[in-house]
């Protein structure tokens, strides 16, 4: 484990260099950068949303929770 500065750069370089060479490397820089390309679009519009979604599913939670009380019945032996 290098502790010098000069030969962490050194070993980053060389790994830098080989991924760029490498087939597989860009092929899987390319599929991380579709990806990205595709999350960072979706969880920017979760953000700007987050006041509508979190009122949205608060209110589908006291649905659920207004519906399930309702039909309970503590004789039924469930």
């Amino acid at each position: 484990m290098p502790h010098n500065p000069r030969q962490i750069l050194t070993r980053t370089k060389a790994a830098l260099a080989r991924l760029y060479h490498c087939e597989k490397g860009a092929e899987g820089l390319e599929k991380l950068l579709i990806i990205g390309a595709i999350v960072i679009p979706l969880l920017g519009i979760l953000v700007f949303f987050r006041g509508q979604l979190t009122e949205w599913v608060g209110d589908m939670w006291d649905s659920v929770v207004e519906d399930s009380s309702n039909d309970y019945d503590p004789d039924s032996g469930f």
